[in-house]
């Protein structure tokens, strides 16, 4: 965290792909944004003009069902989110603005990827104010039908350990640790795919869900092969995902993390709860600044040390 400042966009990019829930074409586009803006997604007409706009926080989650949905109280603004807060947290990118003209993120190849492509494409700088973050306190553990996720203290960043079992041959039980930056991140995690089991299609189909799949942005299983022709990226690609998973709806916080996220056979509700509860116990955390870099004092006068982590305010405060 030493002398870190916030970030935001260097110049505009957009990309183009389909919903893998609505099946609709959608184009995406990040903008630069201000000091303290944080994500802010905002839905826009043909002509352009924002309809409505929502930050991206845990308070505007509408929905974990397949996907996290982000909304406010006139209903859902975008769903599939996942995949980009991941790209924008992973890549330690604080201020974005993110207009979006149609009901869901794009999924474009299942993976985070194409996202951080766009990101490199459009570049990073660094704003005047110091990033803040939220730091892990006291743990907070919630048990949802048989899956359990934890947030404990962790003091060398954010580090996310996910472990998952499916009985299928081909996944089974797998587990991955690390911790996230964005060398770990662009190389570990990004890559990794959404995935799905051939014998579910008719009924996702049926309940309106995965209309835009394919197998150019799903990786698809039958009972005993991956119907990519491609195959795996990773041997683990499927415990990387939930990974991936995890660092987007964690990004909900509104703040990047100091702590650890443990998740046992957990998805997109058990991620969003076990933040939800964080939040909701505001003794189990607290607001930091990252340290500044301080001149040197001239020759004759004392020096001025580098900051440490300091409170920015309690999180009994709004």
């Amino acid at each position: 965290m030493k002398g870190a400042k916030q970030t935001t966009l260097r110049d505009e990019v957009a990309v183009t792909g389909v919903g893998v829930h609505s099946g609709r074409t959608v184009t995406l586009s990040l903008l630069p944004a201000d000091d303290d803006a944080g994500i802010v997604f905002q839905r826009v007409s043909a002509d352009g003009s924002i309809e409505r706009e929502v930050r991206a926080d845990v308070r505007a989650v509408t929905a974990t069902e397949f996907a996290t949905v982000l909304g406010d109280a006139k209903g859902p603004l975008c769903s599939t989110a996942e995949h980009l807060l991941a790209a924008l947290r992973g890549l330690h990118v604080d201020n974005v603005v993110v207009e979006i003209d149609g009901p869901e993120v794009p999924i474009m190849d299942g993976s985070a990827m194409p996202f951080v492509e766009a990101l490199d494409q459009a570049g990073l700088t660094d704003r005047a104010s110091p990033r803040r973050f939220i730091e892990v306190i006291k743990p907070v553990r919630v048990s949802i039908d048989g899956a359990f996720g934890e947030l404990r203290p962790y003091e060398h960043g954010f580090r996310v350990e996910a472990e998952i079992e499916f009985n299928h041959p081909l996944i089974g039980k797998q587990d991955l640790a690390l911790d996230v930056t964005p060398d770990t991140f662009r190389n570990e995690i990004a890559w990794a795919r959404t995935f799905g089991f051939m014998k579910d299609v008719s009924k996702l189909w049926s309940a309106g869900y995965a209309l835009g799949a394919s197998l150019d942005n799903t990786l698809v299983i039958s009972d005993d092969r991956v119907l990519n022709p491609e195959g795996l990226r990773f041997a683990d690609e499927f415990v990387r995902h939930k990974v991936l998973d995890a660092i987007g709806d964690l990004a909900l916080a509104g703040l990047p993390l100091i702590g650890a996220y443990k998740t046992v056979r957990g998805g997109h509700k058990l991620n969003n709860a076990v933040l939800t509860a964080l939040m909701a116990n505001t003794a189990a955390w607290r607001v930091v600044e990252a340290p500044v870099e301080r001149p040197r004092a001239a020759r004759g006068h004392a020096e001025l040390a580098v900051g440490v982590p300091a409170a920015a305010y309690g999180p009994d405060v709004s």
